[in-house]
């Protein structure tokens, strides 16, 4: 069945990947309107009525007008939230909170939408302890992890279960002292390299798998995608130049149980690192609730844009 009304497209402006989806849902004739939260202002206006038992409700773009009571489905993909820059902080830092909380709030709470995803669910499954009870609970093989700040423990583990790898248990942006961005990858880690430092945050060290392969799964609703990606490499993010591609199979029962894992976690879609052993064993290494996948349709010829269309399109899981 196929729900009636307006798509809502949140995203930055350069984002070619949600123009593939938009592209999709044109050629069908489906309504999107599409916005950043940083175009608030003569861009972007909105209001929002409470009471009498009912919620009503606008949003009109620079060229979209949208009743709030008409939005089938709301794909939240790679907003930027505004900053307000030309105000003093202390202005600036009230504004933010304003708009966050106010046409965030609206837009949070859409009667009978679709989110893929809800952005607060995104932010709840962002938390890999979270993930890792959950995917240990789901039955998934996990490689033995710890997440911990004290260097005896972390250096018993090493011992232990070494090769161990470490990795950033939040991508957050990172400067170096010159002003140079840095990113933060999968690397290994070995006891001497280790000191009292370590206490000042937590950190989370892993058993290395001797892996074969990484396998990136894209799950839409009920539609599951899975790519075997060969490299050679711990972290294949490092060098994308230096991955093959191929579409593959999962072991019986897991595209079901990696659904279910994210229906558990209130999502309707969500992007799935997995790796493969000497023994051909699949290992469950992470969810991204909000993965990028658009390179990966290109490489393959997988329809996930399509697959993400009909999903917004039905509005309903």
């Amino acid at each position: 069945m196929t729900a009636a009304g307006t798509v809502l497209m949140v995203t930055e402006l350069q984002d070619a990947t949600a123009n593939s989806v938009i592209a999709e849902l044109h050629q069908r004739g489906v309504p999107v309107a599409r916005f950043n939260l940083s175009d608030i202002g003569p861009d972007l206006v909105s209001s929002a009525y409470f009471g009498d038992g009912l919620m009503a409700g606008w949003l009109r773009t620079s060229s979209r007008s949208v009743d709030l009571r008409d939005v089938r489905s709301l794909l939240w993909r790679r907003p930027v939230w505004p900053e307000f820059g030309h105000l003093p902080d202390h202005d600036a830092a009230h504004a933010v909170a304003q708009v966050r909380y106010g046409l965030g709030g609206v837009l949070y709470g859409l009667p009978g939408c679709l989110y893929v995803n809800h952005p607060l669910r995104n932010r709840d499954a962002e938390y890999k302890p979270l993930q890792l009870d959950l995917a240990q609970r789901a039955g998934f093989r996990v490689p033995p992890t710890l997440i911990s700040n004290d260097l005896a423990e972390i250096r018993e583990f090493i011992g232990r279960l070494g090769p161990v790898i470490h990795k950033a248990l939040r991508w957050t942006p990172y400067y170096l002292e010159d002003g140079t961005g840095a990113s933060m990858w999968t690397e290994p880690v070995a006891t001497d390299e280790l000191d009292e430092s370590v206490i000042v945050a937590s950190h989370l060290f892993q058993a290395q798998v001797p892996k074969v392969a990484d396998v990136r799964v894209v799950v839409v609703g009920n539609q599951v995608f899975p790519i075997r990606i060969d490299s050679g490499l711990l972290d294949w993010r490092r060098d994308y130049s230096a991955l093959k591609y191929s579409v593959t199979d999962l072991p019986d029962g897991m595209a079901g149980a990696l659904v279910t894992y994210l229906r558990d976690l209130g999502l309707a879609s969500g992007s799935f690192d997995l790796c493969i052993d000497r023994n051909g064993d699949f290992y469950w290494l992470e969810l991204n609730p909000n993965g990028q996948w658009g390179w990966l349709e290109a490489e393959t010829g997988l329809p996930l844009a399509a697959a993400f269309a009909d999903l917004l399109e039905r509005g309903e899981l």
